[in-house]
């Protein structure tokens, strides 16, 4: 993955499951276990977007969405590997550095856990974005 050349980024190696698991317990923590089963979540996370399981933005709103977001620490993570990236100065990354990467899931979370920006392999379903409530 090319990333711009001002973002300070780090290899996360093997971060991956770890990461995932914490998606889940930000986004999707109000599903019980049989709901999870039933939208394959652990598949793929962005079903609970597809499945219309959370509050979500799609298409070009979530690119909008994503794009306006204050980034400052966040992390970009994979479905179906275990390669991360930790983005300390995520100011000026944009939906366009991670919309060209067609034939994997790819998910930015910021650091706090509050919002996260999807792009699945499905060329007709997201990009997704979700951000959490306030007190949530």
């Amino acid at each position: 993955m090319q990333f711009q050349p001002e973002l300070k980024c780090k290899a996360l190696p093997k971060w991956g499951k770890y990461l995932r698991g914490q998606w889940e317990e930000r986004f999707a923590a109000h599903l019980s276990p049989k709901k999870k089963k039933e939208i394959y979540l652990k598949s793929y996370l962005w079903h609970l977007c597809s499945y219309e399981e959370t509050a979500f933005l799609s298409g070009e709103a979530a690119v909008a969405a994503f794009e306006k977001q204050p980034k400052e620490k966040c992390t970009i993570f994979f479905e179906l590997h275990n390669d991360a990236y930790l983005i300390e100065n995520a100011a000026t990354l944009t939906a366009s550095v991670l919309l060209p990467v067609a034939d994997e899931d790819v998910y930015v979370m910021d650091w706090n856990g509050q919002w996260t920006f999807m792009n699945t392999h499905e060329k007709n379903l997201g990009p997704y974005f979700i951000e959490r409530k306030k007190n949530a």
